[in-house]
This record gives C-alpha cells, sequence and structure tokens, in this order.
C-alpha cells in the first residue's frame, strides 16, 4: 500500500511539473558592424607655454608630522 501511494505521488508530482507553462525564448536582435579600412590621422598641433611646477624641501611636511605623534600613553611605565 506504502509503495502504490508512493508510486502515484510520485507521478502525479511528475506530471504537474510537465504541465508547467514552457518559458518563451527571447530572441535577440543582431547589429551588423562592418570593418573598416581607412583610417584618418589629425595633426596635433604644440602649445609652447611656459608653466612653473612648484617644488617643496620637505615633501609631504603635514602628513609625515601628523603620523609621527605621539601621546602620553605611549611612554613604557616603570613596573
Amino acid at each position: 500500500m506504502k509503495t502504490i501511494a508512493t508510486l502515484i505521488f510520485v507521478l502525479f508530482i511528475g506530471v504537474t511539473a510537465q504541465a508547467q507553462t514552457a518559458t518563451e525564448e527571447v530572441k535577440v536582435n543582431t547589429i551588423e558592424m562592418t570593418i573598416v579600412t581607412e583610417t584618418s590621422t589629425e595633426e596635433v598641433s604644440f602649445e609652447s607655454t611656459l608653466e612653473v611646477a612648484r617644488l617643496y624641501k620637505r615633501d609631504n611636511a603635514r602628513v609625515t608630522k601628523a603620523l609621527s605623534f605621539t601621546t602620553k600613553r605611549n611612554k613604557a611605565k616603570m613596573a
């Protein structure tokens, strides 16, 4: 009796699974692309402008000072 009920249950699940509506396939639009055989080059004109860059002797002085801070609790305590 148990095997017959199990067999009917499995067949019922299988039939209901096949009865589901199938999803429609999504069609993809294709795009045609051609191969370019000619390339055009444009001449680039360089401007002769004088620009000044500032150089500092101390690189990132504020940053290194901020990173090298010490607090009172950093000191070793005598036991």
